[in-house]
């Protein structure tokens, strides 16, 4: 029974990329960043050697290192065009993006904002790129006076729809975003369109757990090839909304880290051959993009406070695979995704103790060695690291 855990800390980026000067990401380090916090203790990770990758251990020089660790590590560069989170799971899933998806710094075309007017029948409010949590203090009381929907955008690629649960329900929030899902292709092709619902009273409006995002449908991914060879790929999380369901074969769905984390011990404990592929959304969604780095660390001190139970129930033929698929550093200015390196971290009764693979050229090395680990002849990019990280 061949399992591979992967999970995507989403947003935990490890300094920028060579490139990071054309995003304006000069000087992001999220996980550097989120250290700043006096909330930030990441022990366990520490004995699996994410302070020995490549481009953290520079940044960490009061660390002891020398004791050595558990894991095989890495240093993931992004080969794709972009910095968001379609982009970086489609890579990790052996997709690389020549170019990004479309962004809209000032709002996007009237013929576009129209055509969803006429087919949702609700006027459109804002418009612009915004916060998602200003964007319902300001324009709130008129979507609630008029029902009109509130649309916004951000750096990246996405057709956000805000609207409060008691003027236009969950699922007909959905329904519209449907609707705009289908509008956007070619051109305007978006990597996705995303629900966002709201609850309370001006100016106390919360976001509710009710978000839904829709993604592009993606080319062949390693999820495909193994569903298609007859082995199960569980989906936690919003893996299921990035890849549109394909190649997925069982998923849930969760609301935050903690509710994440305990699916995931959950399917160790389940009896399946083949992927379970956990995204962890809150580092990004609830505190980068807020540049809350106390609550970061205070994330990612949570993850780590419960990588024990984990590893622990990981049996002799599992391997546990964490990374990241962009940065969110909210140490700086900017409350938008960064341009930077990843981490990998492979721990496993078969994984070699202590062995450092320097920096890989792309993400998409990943999914070359989930397929040969399984033994599917692989169809997307990639360079397989396995024999780098097996024990003979």
């Amino acid at each position: 029974m061949k399992r591979i855990f992967l999970v995507v800390l989403d947003s935990v980026g490890i300094g920028e990329l060579p490139d990071a000067k054309e995003y304006n990401d000069e000087g992001s380090h999220t996980l550097y960043g989120a250290s700043k916090s006096e909330f930030f203790n990441m022990p366990n990770m520490e004995k699996l050697g994410l302070f020995n990758i490549t481009g953290v251990k520079e940044r960490f020089q009061n660390m002891d290192l020398s004791k050595g660790f558990d894991g095989s590590i890495a240093r993931l560069a992004e080969k794709s065009k972009g910095k968001d989170t379609t982009t970086g799971h489609w890579e990790i899933a052996g997709i690389i993006s020549k170019s990004p998806f479309p962004t809209y710094p000032n709002g996007f075309p009237e013929e576009v904002i129209r055509e969803f007017e006429k087919k949702t029948g609700r006027k459109a409010l804002c418009n612009l790129p915004y916060s998602g949590t200003e964007v319902i203090l300001e324009y709130g009381r008129e979507h609630m006076e008029t029902g009109a929907l509130i649309v916004y955008t951000s750096a990246d690629s996405v057709f956000q729809i805000a609207a409060h649960e008691e003027v236009v329900p969950v699922k007909e929030l959905y329904r519209y975003c449907e609707i705009a899902r289908d509008m956007l292709q070619g051109e305007h092709g978006v990597g996705r369109v995303i629900a966002r619902p709201f609850v309370g009273e001006y100016p106390n409006y919360t976001r509710t757990a009710n978000r839904h995002d829709y993604s592009l449908a993606p080319s062949l991914t390693m999820l495909d090839q193994l569903a298609d060879s007859g082995l199960d790929v569980l989906g936690v999380g919003k893996i299921y909304d990035i890849f549109a369901g394909k190649g997925i074969t069982d998923t849930v769905r969760t609301k935050s880290n903690e509710e994440g984390i305990e699916k995931l011990i959950e399917r160790i404990n389940r009896e399946f051959t083949g992927l379970c592929f956990v995204n962890l959304v809150d580092f990004d969604m609830v505190y980068g993009h807020r540049n809350d780095s106390d609550g970061y660390a205070k994330a990612l001190s949570y993850f780590d406070s419960q990588l024990p139970r984990i590893l622990e129930a990981l049996k002799d033929d599992d391997i546990l695979i964490i990374t990241a698929d962009h940065g969110c550093d909210p140490s700086t200015p900017s409350t938008d995704h960064s341009r930077e390196y990843v981490p990998m971290i492979a721990y496993g009764k078969r994984i070699k103790r202590n062995n450092d693979l320097g920096t890989r050229e792309s993400f998409a090395d990943i999914a070359a060695t989930i397929l040969e680990y399984f033994n599917v002849k692989q169809q997307v990019a990639g360079t397989s690291f396995l024999k780098d990280i097996l024990k003979e």
